[in-house]
């Protein structure tokens, strides 16, 4: 039953809405099914569910312009941007920020008791997760994640709890979001948050060139008008329009470098 919800196949009159898979694509489908049948309900466009296995499929597919709309990472929208020329439309009102977690309440962050650590992240380009914690322990503790520790991609956020409360790893990245909605208290009760990254505008959903405008405003409307049971399920309090403009503070930062 998983498979068939992730590699839903669309008509050609129906909209793919790819979802960056922070969690197992089974726990997903349950969320944004719900999402996408109250989009279709209330729009007459049936939205259809799809997500990958891993983030970096999800960026193959999204780069490559597979999807019609997404729901991406800020980063991830940056580069959709420019090689496939995705449209940012709507976000979550807050902001995303990422956070570092260990099963120590508090870490020293000194290169001697860093160095040759073993760092988790969900992927190489998870913007909060994992892009934002490198860039500023590089900034701020002079110590480059990449060169100086071992670091290991586990391909969700949930593993990366998981994997840092079984000693798997040190130190491993995540957002509140994510976190907040890890369920596990065994492996959660263990895990203590130890630093903080800055805020930015949070995950977009963002649409492709051939996507009809007049369906995109249909679609803004619904979001921005969409019932708190809805959105709660989502773990998002309220959507706000946003533009392609408003990421260009992502862009600037050059995470990558």
């Amino acid at each position: 039953m998983a498979l068939l919800l992730i590699t839903t196949y669309a008509f050609s009159t129906d909209l793919v809405l790819g979802v960056v898979p922070q969690q197992s694509p089974l726990k997903l489908s349950k969320k944004w099914l719900i999402v996408t049948n109250y989009l279709k309900e209330q729009t007459g466009i049936n939205v259809v569910f799809k997500t990958e296995r891993s983030i970096p499929n999800f960026e193959k597919e999204l780069y490559n312009g597979k999807y019609d709309i997404a729901y991406m990472n800020p980063y991830h929208f940056v580069v959709a941007n420019k090689e496939a020329s995705f449209t940012a439309f709507i976000r979550a009102q807050k902001n995303i920020q990422g956070i570092v977690l260990s099963k120590e309440k508090k870490v020293d962050f000194s290169k001697e008791n860093l160095k040759g650590k073993v760092f988790l992240f969900p992927a190489p380009n998870a913007f909060a997760a994992t892009l934002l914690p490198k860039y500023e322990f590089k900034n701020k503790f002079d110590f480059d994640i990449d060169k100086e520790a071992k670091v290991l991609y586990v391909n969700s956020h949930d593993s990366v709890y998981k994997g840092i409360s079984r000693d798997i790893g040190y130190i491993g990245g995540g957002i509140n979001r994510t976190y907040n909605n890890f369920k596990n208290n065994t492996d959660k009760n263990k895990l203590n948050i130890v630093y903080k990254t800055a805020k930015y505008p949070s995950h977009p959903i963002a649409y492709h060139p051939r996507v009809k405008k007049e369906d995109i405003q249909k679609l803004q409307n619904v979001f921005l008008n969409m019932p708190k049971e809805i959105k709660s399920i989502l773990s998002i309090k309220e959507f706000i329009k946003t533009n392609t403009s408003e990421y260009d503070v992502i862009r600037n930062l050059n995470v990558k470098k």
